[in-house]
């Protein structure tokens, strides 16, 4: 299982050669992160409240298949790496085509920061208990702090 995020491809999105441009594959990725956490109560004022933000250290995505203008993608993100704490996580994001082709697999590895101190910080200890519920990939793994 994953949380999925659906998303129309727009005008703004399209590139020279009349498909999804390159940068907006990460902008979907992260707009099904952000929704993610939503559903866990991590919205932007809970975030704002506690002062804190997520991080990435690493992007990389894979381009499989083209996505063109009015397609509506789908988004399957699936946590790949955690610590025990939550305070560094890697995630999976595949992205699909309406017609059920995979197009893209977008990796992130990530932490969160103190916006106060501008410093790593781990999550309130409920916050990562909640984090870990998160959809885990067939290769998970917990990493050692």
């Amino acid at each position: 299982m994953s949380t999925v995020y659906e998303g129309h491809v727009i005008w703004a999105q399209v590139d020279a050669n009349m498909h999804l441009r390159h940068s907006a594959y990460a902008d979907f990725a992260a707009q099904a992160r952000i929704a993610m956490l939503n559903d866990l109560g991590l919205d932007f004022s809970a975030l704002k409240r506690l002062q804190l933000g997520p991080i990435l250290f690493r992007e990389e995505l894979q381009y499989l298949r083209e996505v063109g203008i009015n397609d509506t993608v789908k988004i399957h993100s699936l946590l790949v790496k955690t610590r025990k704490d939550g305070s560094r996580w890697s995630i999976r994001h595949e992205l699909y085509r309406s017609d059920g082709v995979k197009a893209a697999i977008i990796n992130v590895d990530g932490a969160w920061m103190d916006v106060a101190k501008r410093k790593l910080t781990a999550l309130p200890e409920d916050l990562a208990r909640q984090f870990l519920t998160l959809p885990k990939a067939d290769d998970f793994e917990e990493e050692a702090a």
